[in-house]
């Protein structure tokens, strides 16, 4: 199923390139069916036929391709490098040349490509296995033609070509082509169209560009004059002009002349001070907009002596400095104009609520999820002893004690209201503002009664339960030193609690800035606490607010805190 459809190219020689056997100016196609059977799925390879010496009718005549082993140039198409195309689009490579074989019974090439991994190569491969597409074409170049003169015309054989790609293409050029069929129609050769230039009439061009230079000039010279005479210094802006320079140039010659002078002031009208609140910019503008000054004669009498103050005239009018600085309308008071000034609402730069760091599950918490009822954990209180006895004695009978650790349900909530307006219309949604505090506020609960719960209405936390180790230090009020450190250590390892590797020490900003500044020792220079500034004493350190800094050591004392280590 390897027949041959027809060129999909215009020629690529002329008459003289074939009379020198020279014609490798382009690059021609010929179109093919796949064979079906000779699909690999799993390797993604596919069998087809790349090309035959079946004669096919071109423009310039009847074309054979020599399939004998010398006039065929594989170096190419058999490196395992030549490409597997898209419809011949060079930037649209859907897979690779694997190997290239000549039929010399036959008279054909044959080849097997393989399907890259690509998604487009997918698709494509995916049609080719499904029987959707099934054309295949080659591109080769044809290096030296022969002539041969025959009773039913010109034939012209390829005597040295170079297959260059094998492409799938969706239409070839002759779709009548079926299974042990081949056919060739002619190619069309586009016409040549020429595209007539349209004629310029170059004295009207030179016109329009001399006009518009001459108009560019004119303004230039103005805003150069201007310039100049704002800064009393016309003798520079006549001079630039007569050098034609441009506006950016006499103001860089006009910076350097003047330096930090100042612009000459234009003497203002005299205008008496009950008189400048009479002038008002609303008749002003009205008049100047429809031409009739009879009800703004007051503001075209000011207008016009400022004109002939300043030596220039105004293309609506003159409004004097005081005016300008007039101010009736206040920002601060709604009444007196603060509802004109805006507030802009960044809704998307929220702020939320500052809360304690939530650390107690990071440093090796145990979380049990999904619980309903009461729960009850039992536990080994007390293991048997081993002992050694004499001859003939008995060993002493001990019994394991078992006890149980209880968890009850505690009930935890929170509460707020929310109207339906604030719902709709608040930016940022006021349904996920509160959502997040809703559940930032039960975190934060949980994480204070992790550490301090009375154990009422609420769980025990760490520091209100019997039993565990602690260390004092000193007075009331005293300062952590490097030994209380140790010791807490101490505390946990002698009880034989320190079994994990999740042993962490807990504290909070207060107690942390006190290590972090506290010497080790008497005249040592290396304190309690140093970078890293998460852990002490080879342990990692957990530091929140959810820490109390608010206990007591006894009845007359002050505020101290808590510095917790354990599992």
């Amino acid at each position: 199923m390897d027949n041959l459809a027809v060129s999909e190219d215009v020629p690529a020689c002329s008459d003289e390139q074939v009379e020198d056997r020279r014609a490798d100016c382009e690059i021609h196609h010929r179109a093919y069916d796949l064979e079906r059977d000779a699909v690999n799925e799993d390797e993604r390879r596919v069998r087809i036929a790349v090309s035959s010496d079946v004669p096919v009718e071109r423009a310039f005549g009847t074309e054979v391709l020599d399939h004998s082993a010398d006039a065929i140039d594989l170096s190419f198409l058999g490196s395992g490098r030549a490409p597997l195309l898209l419809d011949h689009d060079m930037t649209r490579q859907i897979g690779v040349v694997e190997e290239v074989t000549i039929d010399g019974e036959a008279r054909r090439t044959r080849a097997t490509v393989r399907f890259g991994k690509s998604a487009l190569a997918n698709d494509v491969f995916q049609d080719v296995v499904d029987g959707i597409r099934s054309n295949v074409s080659v591109g080769y170049r044809i290096d030296d033609l022969s002539k041969e003169e025959r009773d039913d015309g010109t034939v012209f054989r390829a005597t040295r070509w170079t297959p260059l790609e094998v492409s799938i293409v969706s239409i070839p050029a002759d779709h009548s082509v079926g299974v042990g069929r081949s056919a060739a129609t002619e190619t069309n050769v586009p016409e040549e169209i020429k595209i007539m230039e349209p004629e310029v009439n170059v004295e009207e061009v030179r016109a329009e560009a001399a006009a518009e230079a001459r108009t560019e000039y004119a303004k230039a010279t103005g805003e150069i004059l201007a310039l100049g005479a704002k800064h009393n210094r016309r003798d520079l802006a006549e001079a630039a002009i007569g050098k034609g320079h441009s506006v950016e140039q006499f103001r860089g010659v006009l910076l350097e002349a003047i330096g930090d002078a100042k612009p000459l002031e234009v003497a203002e009208p005299d205008i008496a001070p009950k008189e400048e609140r009479q002038f008002s910019f609303i008749r002003a503008i009205r008049a100047s907009a429809t031409g009739d000054w009879r009800e703004a004669g007051y503001e075209r009498e000011v207008s016009d002596e400022i004109a002939r103050q300043s030596g220039r005239t105004p293309k609506g009018f003159f409004a004097p400095a005081s005016a300008w600085g007039q101010r009736n309308l206040i920002a601060g008071a709604d009444a007196d104009g603060g509802f004109l000034k805006p507030t802009d609402h960044y809704g998307n730069e929220f702020i939320a609520a500052l809360r304690g760091r939530l650390v107690t599950a990071g440093l090796g918490a145990r979380i049990l999820s999904g619980l309903r009822g009461d729960i009850s954990i039992p536990k080994l209180s007390a293991g048997v002893a081993a002992a050694f006895v004499g001859e003939g004695s008995a060993v002493a009978e001990v019994n394991q004690t078992f006890a149980a650790v209880t968890l009850a349900p505690k009930t935890l909530g929170a509460f707020t209201d929310i109207s339906r307006k604030l719902m709709a219309q608040s930016d940022p949604s006021a349904e996920a503002i509160v959502r997040d505090d809703l559940l930032n506020a039960v975190a934060a609960k949980l994480e204070d009664v992790t550490i301090e719960g009375g154990g009422s209405n609420e769980p025990t936390g760490i520091t209100q339960t019997s039993g565990i180790g602690s260390v004092a230090i000193g007075t009331n009020g005293g300062a952590p030193t490097w030994a209380s450190a140790i010791n807490l250590v101490k505390e946990v390892e002698a009880d034989n609690a320190a079994l994990t590797d999740n042993l962490a020490y807990l504290t909070n900003p207060k107690v942390k800035a006190k290590l972090a500044s506290t010497a080790k020792g008497s005249g040592d220079s290396v304190m309690i606490m140093e970078a890293p500034w998460d852990r002490l004493y080879g342990y990692p350190m957990g530091i929140t607010t959810h820490v109390p800094s608010d206990l007591t050591k006894g009845s007359t004392s002050g505020t101290c805190s808590a510095m917790i280590f354990g599992d």
